[in-house]
Order: C-alpha cells, then structure tokens, then sequence
C-alpha cells in the first residue's frame, strides 16, 4: 500500500512539474524551428545521449498522457530523418504507452473504471473476440485518442503480448507521416497541414483493413450458426 501512494504521488508530482513550470511552451512549433539548429547540433556532438536522452523524454509523455506527443514526433524527423525518427518514436511511444497500460491495470485501476468503466464492455468484448484486429483498427484509426486507448486497454482483459505487438505495429503509419513530415519541418506552417483530411481517411481505410480478420471471422461464425439451424429444422 505505502509503495502504491508513493508512486502515485510520484506521477502527481511528474505531471504537476510540466504544467508549473511551463514545459507545454517548449512542444510547439515555433520552437521546434527556432532550436532545431541548437538540437541538431546538440545530437551531432552527443548522438548516443541525445537519442536515448529523446526516447526518455517520449516515454514519459506517453505515460502520463502529457499534451506534445505530435511536436515531438515532428521533432524525431526534424533531427533523426523520416527512418530513423520513426524509430526512436516507435520505441519511445510503444515504451510510455506500456507504462500506461500498466499503471491503469495496478495503481490507476479503480480511477479507470470509475471513470471508463461504463463504457468499456463493448471494448472489452471486442478484445477478447479479436484482440490483435481490434487493437490495430484502435490504434490506426484517429477517432481514438491515444492516451484513451492506453488507459481503457488496462483494466481489459487484453494480455500485454498482443498490446505490446499491436500498439509498435499501429502506430508505425502515423509515426512515419509525422517524422517525414518533420524532416522538411521549414515548411510547415500548422499541425493541421500535416494530419490533412487526405491522411486521416488513408489512417481510417488501415483500420478498416485491420478489422478484416475481425469480419471475416464474424461472418463465417453467422453462417456456421445459420447452417446449423437449417440442419436444425430439416432433422424430424
């Protein structure tokens, strides 16, 4: 019990240290182009550091839910390039939305349900149903904000090998748009520019691809059951 207030106190103190002290007004934009020659220069000199210094910095953001996942995504290709932007975002993201995952499923567990509960039977059922399918269709489809799909998987029965498989495969897409995005950062005037409607609908089109197993399996279940109640009625 002592070991649980304390590290919800420490996830307290974290979130409540990004909003005092203003971090938000280093995930923008305009500051992503005004220091990127200060951090390119930074990483050039400390590759090693910087990297893992930047998985750090994402996997933390990601598992306190905390507001600039996309800048810094921007970032990731703005210095690392497309590739290997979308690799260290990979690890950094999948990392904090584990974390997340965890904390809802243990410290955050009661908050959760309270909070999601209501509303998580559907999503609960989906998962048990076609766990993998699911979650992809989650996590490539936009609707679905991250940090939400994080916390509601946690208190599902979802085992934490296919979260894991399923969260670093989904959000390689989006990952990807955003760092090569970021790589030709001089030409990007708002976030807006880079989730176009013309992306989202290509986001939406994977997710609907991912749920194929899904309806396929779902299909072949109601024509097995209708099959059997023709048998049903042909037996005197």
């Amino acid at each position: 019990m002592k070991k649980k207030i304390i590290l919800i106190a420490l996830v307290c103190f974290a979130i409540a240290v990004f909003f005092i002290f203003d971090l938000e007004r280093y995930l923008t934009l305009e500051s992503l182009k005004t220091n990127r020659d200060t951090l390119l220069a930074y990483y050039a000199a400390h590759k090693l550091v910087f990297v893992l210094g930047y998985i750090l910095i994402y996997t933390v953001q990601t598992a306190l839910s905390l507001p600039g996942a996309a800048i810094l995504t921007l970032g990731a290709g703005a210095i690392f390039g497309a590739l290997m932007g979308t690799l260290w975002v990979n690890i950094g993201a999948t990392a904090g939305a584990v974390l997340a995952f965890l904390l809802a499923r243990t410290l955050l567990r009661d908050w959760v349900v309270n909070k999601f509960g209501a509303k998580m039977e559907s999503l609960d059922k989906g998962l048990k149903e076609n766990a993998l399918s699911y979650l992809l269709f989650l996590r490539l489809v936009p609707l679905f904000p991250f940090f939400l799909v994080n916390l509601a998987c946690g208190i599902t029965s979802l085992s934490i090998r296919t979260y894991v498989f399923g969260t670093m495969v989904g959000i390689l897409p989006g990952s990807f748009v955003y760092a090569n995005a970021g790589a030709s950062i001089v030409s990007i005037n708002t976030l807006g520019e880079v989730a176009s409607p013309r992306v989202l609908f290509s986001f939406a089109l994977l997710g609907i691809f991912a749920l194929i197993p899904a309806i396929y399996k779902k299909a072949k279940a109601v024509k097995h059951e209708r099959a059997e109640k023709t048998h049903a009625q042909r037996v005197p």
